[in-house]
């Protein structure tokens, strides 16, 4: 059985009633939910009797340091079998890692902790890293984003990551480490026995000076296969020696974000190299750099190699205008592995998004979600829009917020939901202004077709 509830206050009443619920569950998740410290002491006793419970999601919820005290008493006893723990936003400090690092030495059976959006800083998670190293703890994924660490963390994570080869992901996103620590942090994962398969470092302030040691764990570690570097300034010169890990034949990336990294078309040419010939790359987020349709173009002209199987292109914000949409909709012709593609807040107008529209529909595009959010379109593309929507049934996502289609544009999207045809289940709409008549089409389409999620 499995409980998930999310945002709801919980009155006394509602609290007794799911309390019986919890006692045979195997997934509890109550993220949002105004729980409190007293809440804990009654889910510590769930804990305690229901051996059968596997999962505990606590997110956002002002449990505090005390709260987690009361949870760990449920947590370190022998019919305790949780393998998942969830205490994002929970109003933790590092008084609470202590509490924590008990669990993590005593509990075999924990597999994966979440423990972001708290202020544990560096002495807190420095005691988990104790706990971790404790021959009991068998943590295969540890989640420490926004927990106010700095440099001083890693000679403490590099033991724990030498005496831990359960460990598969580590994600230390928007934490001050800064490149010497990061070097050093990689330096101990090439050394490191486990088999890391995601590791996250958004925001940690890394620059085009470590990324030689980032390439250096791309290339040492076949089990890597998710990795995260967005809102770091690494520039052209850091993706260049990025490309050196990802292309080595012992790489195996499958998800590359690299987001808001200051890269330019100069990148492009490796970036392409990369998306033609790394078989095993699946999905790549280039968001907020300034590619420009340049850069574009010769991404295209990778998506057509042979050897690419890339399925999702994360394009938005990147200085694109209508001249690249040729080079788009040849590709998406071309293409048959590409599955999602979101081009939103660039300048494609109707002009762009009328040539895409012409790859979209060719036998071979298969994409299945496409967001135009931001794009300058206006009514006069929504007819092909709708063409597309109404032919591809594969597309089930679309997301066109932003944009001035006005009630001649929404009636022709709606006219292509109706369509048996249609198979858009999610179309998202933010931010468009229509007048009450087509307000209550839209409501009467949802009615009429249950399946159909308009978002606005």
């Amino acid at each position: 059985m499995e409980l998930d509830i999310q945002c709801e206050e919980m009155s006394p009443s509602r609290w007794t009633e799911l309390m019986s619920t919890m006692k045979s569950c195997k997934t509890i998740r109550l993220d949002d939910c105004n729980l409190s410290s007293s809440n804990c002491k009654d889910l510590s006793s769930i804990i305690s009797m229901n051996p059968s419970l596997i999962e505990l999601k606590l997110n956002n919820n002002e449990l505090g340091d005390a709260g987690i005290e009361y949870l760990c008493k449920g947590l370190l006893m022998p019919t305790c079998s949780l393998q998942k723990l969830w205490l994002q936003n929970c109003n933790l400090t590092s008084a609470s890692c202590e509490t924590l690092r008990s669990v993590l030495s005593a509990q075999p059976s924990l597999t994966e902790l979440h423990v972001g959006d708290n202020k544990l800083g560096t002495a807190g998670v420095k005691v988990l890293c104790q706990g971790m190293m404790n021959p009991n703890c068998k943590l295969q994924k540890l989640q420490l984003e926004y927990c106010e660490l700095t440099a001083d963390i890693v000679e403490a994570l590099n033991a724990a990551l030498q005496s831990k080869p359960t460990l598969k992901e580590l994600s230390l996103s928007n934490n001050t480490l800064g490149d010497t620590a990061v070097k050093q942090l990689c330096q101990g994962l090439v050394e490191a026995s486990c088999n890391l398969e995601l590791l996250h470092l958004e925001n940690c302030g890394i620059t085009s000076n470590s990324c030689r040691e980032i390439s250096a764990v791309l290339s040492s570690k076949s089990s890597l296969m998710d990795l995260s570097v967005g809102d770091n300034k690494i520039g052209d010169s850091g993706l260049a020696l990025l490309c050196q890990g990802l292309m080595h034949p012992n790489c195996r990336i499958q998800k590359l974000w690299l987001w808001d990294c200051d890269l330019t078309s100069a990148s492009c040419k490796d970036l392409s190299r990369l998306i033609s010939t790394k078989e095993t790359l699946r999905e790549i987020s280039l968001i907020d750099n300034n590619l420009r349709d340049l850069g574009m173009e010769m991404l295209c002209e990778a998506l057509k190699g042979s050897k690419s199987r890339l399925q999702e292109l994360w394009i938005r914000e990147c200085g694109l205008t209508t001249a690249c949409c040729k080079a788009v909709s040849s590709a998406l012709s071309v293409n048959k592995h590409l599955k999602v593609l979101h081009m939103g807040e660039n300048k494609l107008g109707d002009a762009g998004v009328e040539l895409m529209c012409e790859g979209l529909l060719h036998p071979n595009c298969n994409i299945q979600s496409l967001w135009l959010g931001n794009c300058d379109l206006t009514a006069a593309c929504c007819a092909t829009l709708a063409t597309v929507m109404a032919t591809k049934q594969c597309l089930t996502e679309l997301d066109l917020s932003y944009n001035c289609l006005e009630d001649e544009g929404i009636r022709k999207i709606c006219e292509a939901l109706r369509n048996p045809s249609c198979n858009v289940q999610q179309l998202i709409l933010y931010d468009i202004f229509w007048s009450s008549e087509v307000d209550d089409e839209l409501r009467a389409l949802e009615d009429s077709k249950p399946e159909v999620k308009i978002i606005s």
